[in-house]
């Protein structure tokens, strides 16, 4: 049997240097690299293991994995996040309407996220600035990034989340700065505005880049060199390609891309680590000019998201973090021998030479069968070994 010889953080930061470990690290646990709560409570059945759990996220309804969970599943990372300021009231509140029982949280930009009674995950169902113009921006109650009621005791929770040193430590998803133009404004709207009134688009876009540099300075400001990963974000393409013109992507988000992008750079020794969903080829060298060190979730069900034209391109250069297996058709509606098939190619494709992170594409759904999570896992670390 093959015998592991890296701890879990040696082996995560081997695969970021694109240096091959002893075996691929795995992920499970972060805002988008996560778990349902509904997939995560049948795998608890599954398992025979009756524990509670709380919410990392309670938006996507992200389950917050035990350390026996994580173990048995061979997972090298652990997760630290940020609180909320201390003057946020972050209570979900239940309301009835539309004949209807309502679970309704208002986060701290305003934006009103709402989950019916039996729902699985919440939508947003106000947008604050649907009817702004760009006057009324200076007097919109923005958040204090650098707040510093959000980073008490972060350092600690961080120390221990790595074990001291054992784990790789990851931030929480942040920098998301062109999808909360449309959280704030509505979908519709904010790609109407990108063409129409691409001045009030930046107004908004200079707001949440401040916040995010404010918030990353003090975040890193206590952690810098306790964390590996800085996870920022924003989705700029869908299954089959752009979600917009590339060119208003490259004359206004990616500047401000760019700017978050160095100043995390200037504060911390970590990697930076970008999620887009989608068919996010045409943007890999932007986000690689940008200064971005990792991929995820690498959506190879989506249109040229091939995983061999992937490593080929850019495996020397961008370390992917995801991409084990397609998560729209494979994992949740085949068998656990299809599934193992399927993990076993992709992570022979991703491995070779390091630069790779396992996980499936994006978090496991709510209907994802237990059986197939564990197949998953299992055959990721199994295949996953180099030598």
């Amino acid at each position: 049997m093959k015998q592991e010889t890296m701890t879990p953080r040696e082996r995560v930061l081997a695969a970021l240097n694109h240096r091959e470990p002893d075996r691929v690290p795995i992920d499970l646990g972060g805002c988008q690299t996560g778990i349902h709560r509904d997939a995560y409570t049948d795998l608890l059945e599954h398992l025979g293991m009756d524990e509670e759990f709380d919410l990392t996220d309670p938006v996507q309804q992200l389950a917050t994995p035990s350390e026996a969970v994580l173990r048995l599943l061979h997972v090298d990372t652990r997760y630290v996040f940020a609180q909320s300021a201390a003057d946020y009231d972050g209570t979900i509140r239940r309301n009835e309407r539309d004949g209807r029982v309502w679970d309704d949280l208002t986060d701290e930009f305003g934006i009103v996220w709402s989950m019916p009674e039996g729902g699985r995950y919440m939508d947003i169902t106000h947008h604050p600035l649907a009817e702004a113009s760009i006057d009324d921006l200076d007097s919109y109650p923005w958040p204090d990034g650098a707040d510093p009621s959000r980073f008490e005791g972060l350092r600690e929770r961080a120390i221990a989340a790595g074990q001291d040193g054992r784990y790789a430590v990851c931030t929480g998803i942040g920098g998301v700065i062109y999808e909360h133009g449309w959280y704030l404004r509505g979908l519709e709207r904010w790609l109407m505005d990108l063409m129409e009134n691409p001045t009030f688009c930046e107004a908004i876009l200079d707001r949440m880049l401040q916040y995010w540099l404010d918030f990353y300075a003090g975040f890193l400001g206590e952690a810098s060199d306790v964390v590996d990963v800085v996870m920022i974000g924003d989705d700029l393409a869908g299954q089959h390609g752009p979600l917009f013109a590339p060119r208003v992507y490259r004359e206004i988000v990616r500047p401000r891309q760019r700017s978050l992008v160095r100043r995390i750079k200037g504060l911390t020794d970590a990697k930076v680590w970008y999620h887009t969903c989608g068919d996010c080829m045409e943007y890999i060298p932007d986000l690689l000019d940008n200064g971005v060190d990792i991929l995820n979730p690498v959506q190879i069900s989506a249109g040229g998201m091939d995983p061999a034209l992937l490593k080929a391109r850019f495996g020397d250069r961008v370390v992917f973090w995801g991409g084990g297996i397609d998560s729209q058709h494979v994992l949740p509606f085949a068998d656990a021998s299809t599934v193992r098939e399927h993990v076993r190619r992709n992570v022979g494709t991703l491995k070779p030479g390091g630069g790779y992170v396992f996980n499936n594409v994006h978090n496991i759904q709510a209907g994802v069968p237990a059986a197939n999570v564990i197949a998953m896992y299992n055959e990721a670390y199994e295949a996953g070994f180099y030598r």
